[in-house]
Parts: C-alpha cells; sequence; structure tokens
C-alpha cells in the first residue's frame, strides 16, 4: 500500500480529517505499518504505552483481566487503540487481541504529540473518541447493575 493510499485511509477517521495532506504523508512515513495474525496482542494490559494503533483493516477484542478476562469492546478498521496508556502516561488499561488478521499504523508516543501539538483539532477529536467510550462504559455499568438486580 502506498503512502497516499493510507493518508486516503486517514482522512476518513474523523480524528484526521482536518489535517493537511502534507502532515498526514509524514505521519504515514514516520509510523510503522504491522500485520497482527489472529491472536496476536496489539498490546498487553499492563505494559508501559509506548504507542497508539490505528487499525486500517480486520478486527480486534479488547479485554481486561481482572479474575478472568472479560471482552469489554469490539474494535476495527479506523478505530485507534492505546491511545490511553500515552495520553495519561498510565499502564495499558487493557489488552487488546486480533480476532482476524489485522493491519495497524503503530504511531509512537513522540510522534502521536507531536501531532496533537500541531494539530489542536485533532486533540478535540480525541477528547470527543474518549467521551463517547466513557459514555458507553456508563450504559454498560448501569445495564450490569440493573441487572444484578441493585
Amino acid at each position: 500500500m502506498s503512502i497516499e493510499q493510507e493518508v486516503e485511509i486517514l482522512r476518513k477517521i474523523p480524528l484526521f480529517a482536518n489535517i493537511e495532506s502534507a502532515k498526514l504523508k509524514l505521519m504515514c512515513f514516520a509510523s510503522e505499518r504491522i500485520t497482527f495474525k489472529e491472536g496476536q496482542s496489539l498490546c498487553e494490559q499492563g505494559d508501559i504505552g509506548d504507542a497508539a494503533y490505528i487499525i486500517i483493516e480486520g478486527t480486534a477484542d479488547v479485554i481486561v483481566t481482572r479474575d478472568t478476562p472479560l471482552v469489554v469492546a469490539q474494535v476495527g478498521k479506523n478505530d485507534i487503540v492505546g491511545e490511553i496508556a500515552i495520553l495519561v502516561d498510565i499502564p495499558r488499561t487493557a489488552t487488546v487481541t486480533a480476532t482476524s488478521e489485522l493491519t495497524a499504523l503503530k504511531i509512537t508516543k513522540d510522534l502521536f504529540f507531536q501531532m496533537v501539538t500541531d494539530f489542536p483539532e485533532m486533540g478535540v477529536e480525541i477528547m470527543r473518541v474518549l467521551a463517547q467510550r466513557l459514555e458507553a462504559t456508563t450504559a454498560d455499568l448501569m445495564k450490569a447493575r440493573a441487572g444484578a438486580g441493585n
């Protein structure tokens, strides 16, 4: 896949929709394209966050393990994962495991922060994504609590 094709893929992601093509080309050039096999992990809960992943093709489960593993979300094309650990400098909050062959752009922490610094609208979009995830998690918790009879 050419850099121009990768730029067109990124342009479809709301996070990058308003970023000029030259900057997206630079990001594609500076990021690493990785393919994961089904069952392979993109990142592991508890690891230090060194990068975020933008899924180009494929699907993955987001799994949180306490006593037993629990799938808390499913992600696919155009989704970003792994950004929480690099945004707040904490260990990864979940394991992300490919459920099909998956291709992703691995964006290092430094490159990610450079993009957010250069394009404040990207930071706003990240806040939107995180707020949507928080809303979905809150709704799931309310359903679980109602199902438990509380």
